[in-house]
């Protein structure tokens, strides 16, 4: 999930807990053509833009459905928890249609949530990207239309380097040395802006380097993030957060949205940042002063492995008016409305037509169309990834690491006892 709203932003989008959910509705069976089709959308910081888009798309949809009102509610991400938890044990509160985070999927579905979505019957389907619809399927079933996609690249400082006479990374080894040598240079910046909790800001690192979170074994999985692969790239993340770099006391507990802030204010020269970031920089200090180049990978010219961030739009399972609730996400998540969102909130369109239309009319999106098409990675597909989230496995390694000094082999070690643990309960 981008966690600028959501990161979104995830953001957006980064990526906050979710419960697991235990129970959902049975299906009703009933599927009425009339009446009050109620949507649950996710807040936004700056909500007007993102609502005019919904207002002119449900206008169309009741223009074009007598007899139908749709009547939507803005949610907040951090309370989505307890919102959808209710919503699933109570069809009568529950809404027809909802945005939710794709790493939630897993979970809600397992808990009945969520009811199949038949893109393959939508016209529109087959232009949908095969890797980001992935990230709506469990079990190979669609339960959510991606709505738009985030990923993440290497934002920098373009006036420091050309005072300082450097170039962009060419590899993930070149970083830390580059990072060290701005810094030496202006002790007033970061060498880059790391977190010691932003997890999918340290992630592309583990998967360049060969590593992942967990690896499929049996019907479930089984932590992999203490293999050696997985702690080269932690250990490669790690050493971003130190004195000479980012210190500790400055950067250990950040997240995503607290380390593109310290972009944003002028504060360091390098980011790992999302597409959905773009505007807030472009309305910051950094502005004019700023490019971005896909996150390099081990080996000249590779790019590191992104994680694929993004909402969905999905019917619950305990809809009384399933076909109309369809329709509505086929429509507000269908290329029109995606193209809206695009030009209203800079969300990254999930068809692969019309994110090649707005990337030709937009040059910036550039690095993070390479980046997706270098292929992204996700989390674990399964329900007890809500359990590993809501813990803070991942940001809690990193922070053992970073700011405790905590040896890495035994803060993996722990960190990999507990994911089984919850994979295996």
């Amino acid at each position: 999930m981008r966690f600028a709203v959501a990161a979104a932003a995830v953001g957006a989008v980064v990526l906050a807990g979710c419960a697991p959910v235990q129970s959902g509705p049975a299906p009703t069976g009933a599927d009425e053509q009339t009446g009050q089709l109620r949507v649950w959308l996710f807040d936004e910081v700056n909500r007007g833009p993102k609502e005019a888009v919904v207002k002119e798309a449900v206008t169309e949809f009741q223009d074009a459905h007598q007899g139908v009102t749709v009547d939507v509610q803005y949610i907040q991400v951090q309370t989505r928890a307890e919102r959808f938890k209710a919503a699933f044990s109570d069809p009568p509160s529950a809404p027809d249609v909802a945005e939710f985070g794709n790493t939630d999927l897993a979970g809600y579905v397992a808990g009945g949530g969520f009811a199949e979505i038949d893109v393959n019957g939508w016209d529109e389907g087959k232009d949908l990207l095969p890797a980001v619809l992935d990230t709506g399927e469990v079990d190979g079933k669609v339960y959510g239309v991606p709505w738009y996609v985030g990923v993440r690249a290497l934002y920098y400082r373009t006036d420091v380097f050309q005072e300082l006479g450097l170039q962009p990374p060419a590899t993930l080894d070149d970083i830390a040395p580059l990072a060290r040598r701005v810094r030496e240079a202006r002790p007033d910046l970061l060498g880059i802006s790391a977190g010691g909790k932003y997890t999918y800001g340290a992630m592309p690192f583990v998967w360049a380097n060969g590593g992942d979170i967990a690896r499929r074994e049996g019907g479930g999985y089984v932590s992999a993030i203490d293999s050696a692969e997985s702690k080269a790239g932690l250990r490669q993340y790690t050493e971003l957060i130190a004195d000479d770099i980012c210190p500790p006391a400055q950067c250990a507990g950040n997240g995503g949205d607290a380390s593109v802030e310290a972009f944003r204010a002028g504060k360091a020269a390098m980011v790992v940042g999302g597409d959905f970031n773009r505007r807030s920089v472009d309305a910051s200090s950094a502005a004019g002063k700023y490019a971005v180049v896909p996150l390099p990978g081990k080996t000249p010219g590779s790019i590191a492995p992104a994680f694929a961030g993004g909402n969905l739009l999905g019917v619950l399972n305990g809809s009384q008016r399933k076909t109309l609730a369809t329709e509505f996400v086929q429509l507000l998540g269908g290329k029109t409305y995606q193209r809206k969102m695009f030009d209203a909130m800079g969300n990254l369109p999930t068809f692969g037509d019309v994110q090649r239309e707005v990337a030709e009319a937009n040059p910036v999106l550039e690095p993070f169309i390479r980046t997706l098409e270098a292929g992204t990675r996700f989390v674990p597909v399964t329900p007890d990834w809500a359990k590993v989230d809501a813990q803070a496995v991942l940001p809690n390694l990193l922070q053992k690491v970073a700011a405790a000094g905590e040896d890495l082999d035994t803060a993996a070690r722990a960190a990999a006892d507990e994911m089984n643990a919850a994979f295996g309960s």
